[in-house]
């Protein structure tokens, strides 16, 4: 489905505003989004037949470390949660959609507000949660590559692992370091039974010696020039994300973590190879 951008501004089309003034996507909570938010909580938290889940929200006030107000009737969880602000907020968001109390109107309610205030946050595909937005063709591509995996055997828990990356490194309070292990691992699950189908404990380290020692018997589905080494882009494909994990060992240096760009870096490069050793793209030759 092709998504029809955004109608510009009257201010913009008329010629009344700078074209270059930022417009988003916005981190946080923009003052624009604040009180939509805050409005959207105490939605979030009524069932299907209207009644306020008190007990979720004490659930989550005590998660998110905000307080009860004590009112005539006992303590109120609720509205605190509808008062929070910056990434509190943000994480009361997150919450209510992880304890599935929102129906469907009230989920897409959220959707709205996200997608019109430009924030850099949307409703993640399973609707548990937040996550931070990438363009749709890439969300896509990767998606293709964990269905393509869960249909092959062979690909192990290729698709297991891709899923995980792909929530840690961009779901809401990204985890880097987890993002980038999952990513080597679903490819080490896809590529195990092309590379070496024989060797119980195979990394991508022992895959890698295996093009080195014995190159010949791979192949690529991309053309090769005469001469040239057909197994060579996947190769390099592996050993960039293979030697990009800076935390994977200790040493006498400081271990440093994966940061955040190399992690969804690692994440998509990852997707590529998956798909490539799922498809077919990647063979042993007899």
């Amino acid at each position: 489905m092709t998504t029809t951008p955004p109608r510009p501004r009257f201010s913009v089309r008329a010629g009344l505003a700078d074209t270059s003034e930022y417009d988003g996507p916005f981190e946080g909570v923009p003052d624009h989004l604040l009180g939509p938010l805050q409005q959207w909580v105490p939605m979030g938290l009524r069932n299907f037949i209207g009644e306020l889940k008190e007990d979720v929200a004490r659930s989550i006030c005590l998660r998110v470390r905000i307080g009860a107000v004590r009112n005539d009737y006992g303590l109120n969880y609720v509205a605190p949660l509808a008062q929070a602000v910056g990434t509190q907020l943000l994480d009361v968001v997150d919450e209510i959609l992880l304890a599935r109390v929102p129906d469907e109107d009230v989920r897409e309610e959220l959707s709205r507000t996200l997608d019109e205030g430009g924030s850099v946050y949307r409703i993640n595909e399973a609707g548990d949660g937040l996550e931070e937005r990438v363009t749709p063709a890439v969300r896509e591509a990767v998606r293709q590559a964990v269905d393509g995996a869960a249909a092959r055997s062979t690909a192990g828990s290729a698709a297991d692992h891709l899923a995980a990356a792909w929530r840690a490194a961009y779901g809401r309070g990204p985890n880097p370091e987890r993002a980038y292990s999952e990513a080597i691992k679903a490819v080490e699950s896809a590529a195990h039974a092309v590379i070496q189908p024989n060797k119980a404990d195979a990394t991508l380290g022992t895959m890698l010696g295996e093009f080195k020692n014995a190159r010949h018997k791979f192949e690529t589905a991309i053309p090769t020039p005469a001469g040239g080494d057909p197994i060579a882009p996947a190769e390099a494909m592996m050993r960039a994300l293979w030697k990009g994990q800076t935390s994977r060992h200790g040493g006498q240096t400081p271990t440093s973590p994966e940061t955040l760009e190399a992690a969804r870096a690692g994440v998509h490069l990852a997707a590529t190879l998956v798909q490539w050793f799922v498809s077919g793209a990647v063979v042993r030759i007899p």
